[in-house]
């Protein structure tokens, strides 16, 4: 049972768990920041632990910031109205991105986000 737990980031089964990481994202949508705080903590408390947490957290926080960069870019754009539709066309990325990531995960593959800057490799 003790060696059970130690193959069980936050007493969760190890697929389940990079699923949620992926997931975690849309926490952002009802607490604003939960979902940039939350999946890299999930990242950062288990990264050491489990190689595939590493790998999956990785890829999450290159997209989040690879996403702020982009709204940021956005956001200055929408002083010539192109910046509103890049706006929208990320958040439907980003949900879609989100989705597959998930369901990745849950196929036990790691994917990287496209369009994601390579911040950790």
């Amino acid at each position: 049972m003790e060696d059970q737990q130690h193959n069980r980031p936050w007493g969760v089964d190890l697929k389940a768990f990079c699923l949620l990481m992926h997931l975690a994202q849309f926490a952002g949508f009802i607490i604003p920041g939960a979902g940039i705080i939350l999946p890299i903590v999930m990242w950062v408390t288990n990264k050491e632990q489990f190689p595939e947490v590493n790998a999956h957290g990785k890829n999450i926080v290159n997209w989040i910031l690879s996403l702020i960069i982009y709204l940021v870019i956005s956001f200055i754009l929408m002083f010539a109205i192109i910046g509103f539709f890049l706006i929208f066309a990320l958040i439907i990325t980003n949900i879609i991105f989100i989705i597959i990531g998930a369901v990745k995960a849950n196929q036990n593959e790691v994917w990287e986000y496209p369009l994601s800057i390579k911040f950790f490799k």
